[in-house]
């Protein structure tokens, strides 16, 4: 664990759990800035390096995104040791996101709600704040469409985000799959998810050229498909060439999306269809449910080259990371 980083979850985090969820995130975030020019990440041995999708990760262990929705706690959330840390999900313009409360705890089944809703700054302000940090781990950017843009408009938002982005990703995940913007996940059946797709392909071809590098694209997936739907999807990744899938975001639970320990089933199960699928040459993000090191390990023995955490580590803090680091060894 990064130096210091152990007082977080010693004295800080029973203090913050204590606070209203979303107010509790802000003030864990704003803290763990003032902190981290105190620690250093922790150096991984090269034996645990990761390639995928033509980006080499130290390690498997990443963060999810919704955690850093606007690129300001890169530096400091890099400090504590993730090999990637995934940014937003941005919208091309700043919105507000859905009304408050819109983030529950549920303690006792070691879960969150959320129903925020794409709240963020904008591709203008992530691109300033991710081009300005000095993390030197893999930067995800999450990218979606605004709440009032119609669907049948929603690739020019994800083509808008494409372009300010492109030069400060390292990868770029097509979030259609969230169930807090009213009906993006729509966007998840096969036509649908190739009218977003090819013009983002053709796009990207452009930007390759232009930027001198070329970013891969992953779509990031709902656990709430069935198996047919999880078959056709693989399809879909296979036929548009995409680089690899997430999998999962959150499930759909009382208007919002659940997170968490409940969630570690669905995803599990989702990333083995997947996996079946789409063979060992498309690399998997194993998301959703992973509460321990041992989670961890089982999503890479079912198939996952890397694993992101978030809702475990809102409940534990440091010590997840901690745990899943030394569970590599």
């Amino acid at each position: 664990m990064a130096a210091g980083a152990g007082w977080i979850t010693r004295v800080a985090l029973p203090l913050l759990l204590r606070l209203p969820p979303e107010a509790s995130h802000a003030l864990g975030l704003r803290g763990l800035k003032l902190l981290s020019s105190a620690w250093r990440a922790p150096e991984m041995p090269s034996g645990f390096a990761v390639e995928a999708f033509g980006l080499r990760f130290s390690h498997p262990v990443g963060l999810a995104a919704g955690f850093d929705k606007n690129g300001d706690y890169l530096d400091a959330l890099g400090a504590l040791g993730f090999s990637h840390i995934e940014i937003g999900t941005v919208t091309p313009r700043p919105q507000p996101g859905n009304t408050r409360p819109r983030l529950f705890r549920l303690r006792e089944q070691q879960a969150l709600v959320n129903r925020m809703g794409f709240n963020n700054r904008g591709a203008d302000y992530v691109a300033a704040r991710v081009a300005g940090a000095q993390y030197r781990g893999i930067r995800g950017l999450s990218i979606g469409k605004n709440a009032d843009t119609p669907l049948e408009r929603a690739a020019d938002d994800y083509l808008a985000c494409l372009r300010r982005l492109y030069a400060i990703a390292d990868y770029f995940a097509i979030n259609v799959s969230s169930p807090n913007t009213q009906g993006l996940r729509t966007l998840q059946s096969s036509d649908a998810l190739a009218g977003i797709i090819e013009p983002l392909q053709e796009e990207r071809e452009r930007l390759t050229a232009a930027h001198g590098k070329r970013v891969p694209l992953l779509v990031k997936i709902s656990p709430d498909l069935d198996d047919a739907a999880l078959r056709a999807m693989a399809g879909s990744v296979r036929s548009h060439a995409l680089d690899g899938v997430i999998a999962t975001n959150t499930t759909l639970h009382d208007a919002g999306g659940l997170s968490g320990a409940p969630l570690r089933t669905r995803a599990l199960a989702a990333l083995r269809v997947l996996r079946e699928e789409l063979g060992r040459d498309i690399p998997i993000i194993g998301v959703g449910g992973l509460m321990s090191a041992a989670d961890v390990r089982e999503r890479l023995d079912a198939g996952a080259s890397l694993v992101q955490l978030y809702t475990g580590f809102v409940y534990r803090g440091p010590a997840l990371l901690n745990e899943c680091l030394q569970g590599l060894h």
